[in-house]
């Protein structure tokens, strides 16, 4: 997830940063979904920390995107 949104900054292009924000919010659903497949097979345990980190990643990485993709919002302190 780090090297998607570094990538996409890196581009400075704000269309292609919001792609590669997407992105990593892509990657973290999938790791989210192997978390919970390898509780279901047995591999691992549930751990609040991990879910813990999954959130808090998820909420910084809502934060990266909402400003770029409902801007107007964002001034104001409207957040969907």
């Amino acid at each position: 997830m780090p090297s998607n949104i570094a990538e996409g900054y890196g581009r400075r292009h704000k269309t292609e940063y919001k792609q590669f924000l997407s992105i990593a919010y892509g990657s973290l659903s999938e790791l989210e979904t192997q978390y919970l497949l390898f509780i279901e097979l047995g591999y691992t345990k549930k751990s609040d920390i991990i879910e813990n980190l999954l959130k808090q990643v998820g909420s910084m990485l809502y934060r990266m995107i909402y400003p770029i993709r409902y801007p107007l919002y964002a001034k104001i302190g409207v957040y969907l």
